[in-house]
């Protein structure tokens, strides 16, 4: 009986032996419910956290969006306003102009090209006559100081200078006096006289109470009372010349020396307006029949009337010329031209 029993549990302890093994791994599973519960949940806010980043890169497109377009209308408005500003500015430039030219009265010729633009106007008052250039230069090249001959210590007539350049504009410059050098006259430029940016010669500073006025690279009018060198170097001269005294500044009157003040005189003045543009005035006078000439303190009050804003009293007397489109405008006092140390010419 007992072989029996044996026997049985040989043949049952297969069964058995799955039965335990089938019974383990439901414990196990029960055990392993709990971590795969939690991952599922994991994933669930993984796939939220996906969705809530795709939200935010969406509203971020849409902001970017709206920004860009807000950028485009403003870009717009800006480019409207540069519009409505240059337009607003040509404008104010043009009422300024015809401002101008009602003060200076008709034209009697005028030149244009891509460099420059030269208006010229007679100039008749009581007790004197002379002629106005109002000029814009397009491109500063068309300024230039000349130097008689080319070459210090000699002298020039306007006209001479002028057709040698090929100029259609030019006045008589600055200062000069003349001495003996090795038994031959000597012209002798006054205060500082620059060319193409370079001073002619070293500095002088005698007697301390000369201008410099000129145009700097821009083409516009410059001036100073120097006492160094540097003084002239830091408004970057590109031509200028050296006379006495300063007219206007800032559109206001300059105190005059007083044995410059009361006497009527032959003059040639540089200076600008507002905008830029300069101007160039020569006066005739010792001419009774013609023009007596004028006061500097009278030239400042007429100056003013026709809006000039900076002005400047270069060499006068004999010395005024003004030349324009091959022929001498005025009528120098002397006669005929009086030979001068440098001039200033408007290429065309």
């Amino acid at each position: 009986m007992y072989r029996i029993n044996y026997f049985m549990l040989f043949l049952a302890a297969p069964f058995l032996a799955l039965f335990l093994v089938s019974t383990g791994f439901a414990d196990s599973s029960k055990h392993m419910q709990l971590p795969t519960t939690v991952l599922a949940e994991q994933v669930d806010e993984l796939h939220n956290g996906i969705y809530d980043l795709q939200e935010s890169i969406y509203s971020l497109g849409m902001l970017a969006e709206e920004q860009q377009q807000t950028f485009s209308e403003q870009y717009k408005d800006l480019a409207g306003l540069s519009e409505l500003s240059a337009s607003q500015r040509k404008l104010s430039d043009d009422i300024y102009e015809q401002k101008i030219l009602d003060m200076l009265g008709p034209a009697v010729a005028a030149h244009i090209s891509d460099r420059v633009e030269i208006k010229i106007f007679e100039l008749a008052e009581l007790g004197y006559r002379g002629y106005i250039a109002k000029v814009k230069l397009f491109d500063p090249k068309a300024f230039k100081v000349v130097i008689a001959g080319d070459t210090l210590g000699e002298l020039e007539t306007t006209s001479s200078a002028a057709k040698r350049k090929g100029a259609i504009l030019a006045i008589n410059g600055g200062g000069f006096y003349t001495e003996n050098r090795n038994g031959k006259s000597y012209a002798q430029l006054i205060g500082n006289t620059v060319v193409d940016g370079k001073l002619v010669e070293p500095f002088n500073g005698y007697p301390g109470d000369l201008f410099f006025a000129g145009i700097n690279r821009n083409g516009q009018v410059i001036g100073t009372v120097p006492s160094t060198e540097n003084d002239i170097m830091r408004l970057k001269p590109y031509q200028g010349v050296s006379f006495i005294p300063v007219l206007l500044k800032d559109g206001k009157k300059v105190d005059i020396p007083e044995k410059w003040m009361a006497t009527n005189q032959p003059r040639t003045i540089i200076g600008k307006y507002a905008n830029d543009d300069l101007i160039m005035i020569v006066i005739d006078g010792r001419q009774g029949n013609w023009s007596i000439g004028v006061t500097l303190e009278h030239l400042q009050d007429k100056l003013l009337k026709l809006g000039v804003k900076e002005a400047y009293n270069l060499d006068g007397g004999g010395s005024s010329a003004i030349y324009y489109n091959g022929k001498v405008l005025n009528k120098p006092s002397d006669g005929k031209e009086r030979p001068v140390a440098n001039n200033i010419v408007i290429l065309p």
